[in-house]
């Protein structure tokens, strides 16, 4: 059999990081030994029971079975400003505002082939989700990343880019709550973005992917909230998370009317548009009782209390998230990140995702998803603490 030479481009491409993750935890589990997964940010939960009902109501009407139109239901893209204007009191025109998105990370991969030519740059926050990269890539930009480190909350400083590296950006992500430092971000910051991003002529993408996902009370911030986002950028939300429609692959992008015109023009090229039964089911979860979004955002809470207060009471040094269903976590000394993780799957069977898997700012963290019962996470405490590599409190 013929072996065809990939393109450049995809040779280009990064290595998918939870790929490589995820072998090597088949592989332990082939072995027949119990793991406890906590590596990845896939959600446990079942989409909740009136959404699935939606679409199975909506996948046997004929019209669904037809072609949808190129830019998504009227239906779908007015839920979606409905949405917007509820929840974070936003206006959005659904009509040129919206873009309707196979997944946030299909949005996210095809934004800078949207608006950026080859050598053109993009700030990218480290540590970061790694498919931010996947479109740099593709688009054949140049990236220069953001340090997010502890001492700033895990934001950026805008005061510490170089100079030159302003100059040539025309495109930054942001991602509040934060994959994965579980960081959030205020108005003010989001302000001081703003102002930043007019100043240099920067389109800001902010990922609110765990957008419904805060605690202790506390509603995360939209970046559209802060006066003139819409003139600087657009917001990427994905019904994934929110939801727990990770496998439906629905989402969409709102805000600035030229690069929503962008998405959409090179998704026309693309595709046609989502299956019409899955919008409609969309359109249930963003208008319909939000109890289900309580409900779930009330399941984290617990389990960040379990996890974090475990982990405390057995002397490891940990701070709860502040949003997001990811706890990012100091690694010991004399570990590498990717060496910690390795050991804690070798030795008890625990699966985490090494911070250097992020970001070189990553370094010395890992990433563990709340995504498991109550239960499996206070297993997961009791192995740690069978390493006794922590001093334990009274």
């Amino acid at each position: 059999m013929t072996t065809f030479k990939k393109a450049e481009r995809i040779d280009s491409l990064p290595q998918q990081f939870f790929a490589s993750l995820t072998a090597k935890v088949q592989k332990v589990l082939k072995e027949g030994f119990d793991v406890i997964n906590l590596g990845q940010g896939n959600p446990d939960q079942p989409t909740p029971p009136h959404i699935v009902e939606a679409l199975v109501k909506a996948s046997k009407s004929p019209g669904n079975h037809k072609y949808s139109p190129f830019r998504g239901l009227d239906s779908c893209r007015e839920a979606i400003s409905v949405f917007y204007e509820r929840e974070y009191g936003v206006d959005i025109d659904p009509h040129e505002e919206v873009a309707v998105l196979f997944g946030g990370k299909a949005g996210l991969v095809e934004i800078p082939q949207c608006l950026l030519d080859p050598g053109e740059t993009v700030l990218v926050p480290d540590p970061g989700y790694p498919d931010y990269l996947s479109g740099v890539s593709l688009a054949e930009a140049r990236m220069v990343t953001m340090p997010l480190k502890e001492e700033n909350h895990f934001l950026p400083d805008y005061e510490r880019i170089a100079r030159e590296d302003i100059e040539k950006a025309k495109l930054m992500f942001l991602n509040y709550p934060n994959n994965p430092t579980g960081a959030v971000a205020s108005r003010s910051f989001f302000e001081d973005t703003v102002s930043f991003a007019k100043q240099n002529d920067i389109c800001v993408v902010h990922d609110f992917a765990y957008g419904a996902i805060g605690f202790e009370g506390k509603k995360p911030v939209s970046f559209l909230e802060a006066e003139g986002a819409k003139d600087t950028g657009i917001e990427i939300y994905t019904l994934s998370k929110t939801y727990n429609m990770a496998g439906w692959r629905v989402g969409f992008a709102v805000g600035n009317k030229s690069v929503i015109e962008a998405i959409n023009i090179l998704q026309d090229h693309m595709y046609v548009s989502l299956f019409g039964a899955v919008q409609e089911a969309a359109v249930a979860a963003l208008l319909g009782s939000q109890k289900c979004v309580e409900e779930l955002v009330d399941t984290y809470e617990s389990r960040r209390k379990t996890f974090i207060n475990g982990l405390q009471n057995i002397g490891w040094e940990v701070k709860a998230p502040a949003g997001s269903f990811f706890a990012w976590l100091k690694v010991p000394p004399g570990f590498s990140s990717v060496e910690f993780a390795d050991y804690l799957l070798e030795e008890i069977k625990v699966a985490v995702a090494p911070g250097v898997g992020f970001g070189e700012h990553g370094e010395g963290y890992v990433r563990v998803g709340l995504l498991t019962s109550v239960e499996r996470l206070e297993e997961a405490v009791r192995r740690i603490e069978n390493l006794k590599l922590f001093d334990k409190k009274d």
